[in-house]
């Protein structure tokens, strides 16, 4: 089986949180940089990785990691790769992306179509063909540069792992589902714990912490670029790996995930959102004002992306919203709370300082996690133990 090292991008400041989903996979780290993690895996690694991770952005074979200053150095050192371990002869192949950090080499267009000329050189002496067709499977390349090193890979998944399939509908400033998924991964949230979201939207929140008490893999019903590369990547490992998503499957569990929102569209959009992604008899959804929240239970979880204003309302709204987002989360005890917003006054409406503060960037703009700690539930005891607290032998 070949062997790669594979390439997984994420959110600023999740890095972490998928290095750990990485080896929950079982496969080995080689390295952890700002925005992505690399792994060492086969060909069913590609698969899997692309099938079961919940925080990565997208899955890269990566081909090297080069050093160029110049523009010369660039397309001899990309031309000296062994593209055609990659690519067949019928490929289609662009840079699909290219980006620059610190680096001599800054002009994205002029890097993308440098590097495509060096690959097309490349291919020509080894295929012996002047003209290529490119009516084939599809390889993107990407490259990032930071300070002259440029790392290049391929692209084995096509659209973002962030679109699940699921969300059709979404409401005016929507998490992520990669970001949603990471932030829950953040906290002690497990499924036998209480979980509200007052702000759902199109209900990211709800559904991704549904389908992690599912055990329900977030690519298990939507295709990747790579599935079409037979030269790579035999069937049979996509085959192995869906049917292993769809064995790990269990919707048979008792779940309390809520999501409230003022505006009746909305709450039916997630309803049909959750139905998309299966997980409609898990969730609750209700129309409701964050003022109106209370419930019985003890020890549950408040997380949610409310309005911070650069994107849905005026910031002169925002003081009395965070203000009720407080007295509302005292009302509730012992729960904790988790806020991601880019309202940095937050903490001082809400009326209460944040145990843990977090710096993240959704998509390009800089967040707070705000997590506010209630207590530990009580350790429920063993059979044993409640056997020995009576009396009994």
């Amino acid at each position: 089986m070949k062997k790669f090292e594979l390439i997984a991008p994420c959110h600023f400041g999740m890095e972490a949180v998928l290095k750990r989903e990485i080896q929950n996979l079982g496969y080995e780290i080689t390295e952890v940089e700002d925005g992505k993690v690399t792994f060492l895996g086969d060909e069913e690694a590609v698969a899997r990785a692309n099938i079961f991770l919940r925080t990565t952005e997208r899955v890269l074979i990566k081909v090297a990691k080069i050093k160029a200053g110049t523009f010369d150095e660039l397309f001899e050192k990309t031309k000296a790769l062994p593209w055609e371990e990659y690519i067949p002869q019928d490929g289609r192949f662009w840079v699909a992306k290219a980006n620059s950090v610190k680096s001599k080499l800054f002009s994205p267009s002029d890097i993308q179509s440098i590097m495509k000329k060096a690959v097309v050189e490349r291919l020509k002496s080894v295929y012996h063909l002047e003209w290529f067709q490119e009516d084939g499977p599809s390889f993107p390349i990407r490259v990032a540069f930071l300070k002259d090193m440029a790392t290049i890979g391929i692209d084995t998944t096509g659209p973002s792992l962030h679109k699940r399939g699921y969300r059709k509908l979404t409401s005016k400033a929507p998490i992520t589902e990669t970001l949603a998924a990471g932030l829950l991964m953040l906290t002690p949230w497990n499924k036998d714990r209480i979980l509200v979201d007052p702000f759902c939207g199109s209900g990211t929140f709800p559904i991704e912490a549904a389908m992690m008490a599912a055990d329900i893999a977030p690519g298990m019903n939507r295709s990747f670029l790579s599935e079409e590369w037979k030269n790579l990547i035999p069937r049979k490992h996509w085959y192995y790996a869906h049917d292993e998503a769809r064995e790990r499957v269990n919707l048979d569990i008792e779940t309390d995930i809520q999501g409230y929102d003022l505006d009746p569209e909305i709450v039916k959009a997630a309803r049909e959102n959750a139905r998309l992604a299966g997980v409609e008899k898990l969730i609750h959804f209700q129309q409701r004002d964050v003022k109106d929240l209370n419930h019985p239970k003890k020890y549950g979880f408040l997380i949610s992306n409310p309005p911070y204003g650069e994107r849905i309302e005026e910031k002169k709204n925002l003081p009395a919203l965070y203000q009720t987002i407080g007295e509302s989360f005292q009302r509730l005890d012992s729960w904790s709370m988790y806020l991601i917003t880019a309202y940095s006054d937050a903490e001082r409406y809400i009326g209460r300082k944040a145990d843990k503060n977090r710096k993240l960037y959704n998509g390009m703009m800089k967040t707070y996690f705000y997590q506010f700690l209630g207590p530990k539930p009580p350790r429920k005891k063993h059979p044993q133990e409640e056997k020995e607290c009576r009396g009994e032998e």
